[in-house]
């Protein structure tokens, strides 16, 4: 579709807002045609319908053009809604250029995806496409929902429905991995909207810019420089592998404030964990609902920890079912002499006067609590007590390992690579992925002092060849473990 040229009519009727001083808001949709925006691709893919703009059809983008700016931002908040359908993938661009055709060339974009949809694609509504992803889907499909951008400085923010999500920035010189669009550093450009393709709808309405002073900055940003992990996480976001820790514990004064904050600076998302077990301060579906009713509407997953082995008959399928997924260990079990230990506490483990014997025994309770209970990731993998930890390479043969994976592939239970222990070594990892398990990184910190930046995890992504299809997405490669070993559970 070409687009109207602008009448003598219209830029009258733009020039007070045109004119207007930097933090006034400015629509750069009239809603009423495509006037000041320009199609990059197929023009049959975008129209408009009471006052909303539809993009509908093959992919395409859409380019503002107008005389806002000359439609170059460097600062700025630009605010819209939107509502997508089913299987709709799209994105709004910033800091980009009019390409004579085909997808921008340059800049940034934020990510919208129907929960339901977009095939294998991981980074959920709010990301920064390719630099910071969110993973828990968080705008309902089918809803319109409300998306702002802040880009002040070397700072971009990213809010849904009023949420921040998103808070980077630009460290010096910019993370630069091989295979993400080139010019992704903040500069400055025009704004371009992306059809959601064949099959699916997506509407956008209320598309406003603020625009802001070229020497605006974010309040409390800290510039500093990008080190090794920073680098990974921008790489393997852009690569689509979730990097998520799902094992993160709020303790020893680590509120949800200062993890959310964390999470945002480090571009990892986190799962927040509740113990839940005997002897731990939650023990039934009451302090379930508590937790659950306390973290409700946060961007985060919500983890429930089972901890021992009688966990299962003290709280129900319904209440276990509102979390995102379950998560175990085999530190806590009983010996063949009928003993409870718990292995981390070297009192309660005592003498081991049998190395191969105990980890005998660690192997069968590991395989019975993969067998057995409905977890979806087995965490603290192959930890051993500190009387024989020197040993582990020697303890955990190949037939140990190959046991263990194998009942965690079976029964759909995801590998922690634990970055405190920095558990399992390498060649339980590389034959877990030959095995077809999944993973998942997790701090398991005891507050805000140890919860790290998945550095283990991200050194054995590349050391063992993993990729996003070897990564655990709660629901994304199997119903959740609730749904399928549920009947275990109290009803």
């Amino acid at each position: 579709m070409r687009t109207r040229p602008f009448t003598r009519r219209t830029l009258l009727a733009a020039a007070l807002p045109l004119r207007a001083v930097a933090g006034e808001w400015v629509e750069l949709f009239n809603g009423r045609d495509l006037a000041g925006w320009r199609t990059a691709g197929p023009a049959g893919s975008w129209r408009v319908e009471g006052g909303v703009l539809v993009a509908e059809g093959p992919g395409s983008h859409l380019f503002y053009a107008g005389p806002v700016r000359e439609a170059r931002f460097r600062n700025f908040e630009l605010e819209w809604e939107a509502k997508l359908d089913p299987r709709a993938n799209s994105a709004v661009f910033f800091h980009t250029a009019i390409p004579r055709a085909g997808p921008p060339e340059k800049g940034f974009a934020v990510q919208m995806i129907h929960p339901r949809g977009g095939g294998a694609e991981r980074q959920q509504t709010g990301s920064l496409y390719g630099l910071r992803g969110v993973y828990k889907p968080l705008a309902a499909g089918g809803d319109w929902f409300r998306l702002r951008v802040a880009v002040r400085g070397r700072t971009i923010q990213v809010w849904l429905d009023g949420m921040l999500l998103v808070d980077y920035t630009e460290p010096i010189p910019p993370p630069m991995p091989p295979g993400i669009p080139r010019g992704r550093f903040l500069d400055s450009g025009t704004f371009a909207l992306q059809s959601p393709g064949a099959g699916a709808r997506a509407r956008f309405r209320s598309l406003r810019v603020r625009p802001l002073p070229d020497d605006a900055r974010a309040p409390g940003t800290e510039l500093r420089a990008a080190d090794e992990v920073d680098r990974a996480i921008v790489a393997y976001t852009a690569r689509n592998l979730p990097v998520v820790d799902y094992h993160v514990h709020l303790k020893a004064g680590l509120t949800l404030a200062q993890a959310l904050t964390r999470s945002r600076r480090d571009g990892i998302q986190y799962g927040i964990a509740l113990n839940c077990g005997k002897g731990f301060p939650v023990e039934d579906d009451a302090g379930l609902r508590r937790f659950l009713e306390t973290m409700r509407g946060q961007p985060v997953f919500l983890a429930l920890q089972a901890e021992g082995r009688e966990w299962m008959d003290m709280v129900s399928r319904r209440a276990v079912a509102q979390f995102d997924y379950v998560f175990t260990d085999s530190m806590t079990w009983t010996d063949r002499r009928g003993r409870r230990m718990r292995t981390w506490i070297a009192e309660e483990v005592g003498t081991i006067a049998d190395p191969e014997e105990f980890v005998d025994t660690l192997v069968d309770r590991t395989v019975e609590i993969l067998e057995r209970e409905p977890v979806d990731i087995y965490v603290n993998p192959t930890f051993l007590p500190a009387q024989i930890a020197a040993k582990y390479d020697r303890l955990w043969t190949e037939g140990r390992m190959r046991r263990v994976i194998e009942a965690a592939a079976r029964h759909h239970v995801a590998i922690e690579i634990n970055d405190k222990l920095r558990l399992p070594r390498a060649p339980f990892l590389r034959m877990a992925k030959e095995a077809g398990c999944k993973f998942a990184f997790g701090a398991n910190n005891t507050g805000p002092d140890d919860l790290g930046r998945s550095a283990y995890g991200l050194q054995m992504v590349a050391h063992c060849g993993l990729d996003w299809r070897d990564f655990f997405l709660p629901g994304a490669w199997w119903p959740k473990a609730v749904e399928r070993k549920g009947d275990a559970l109290r009803g």
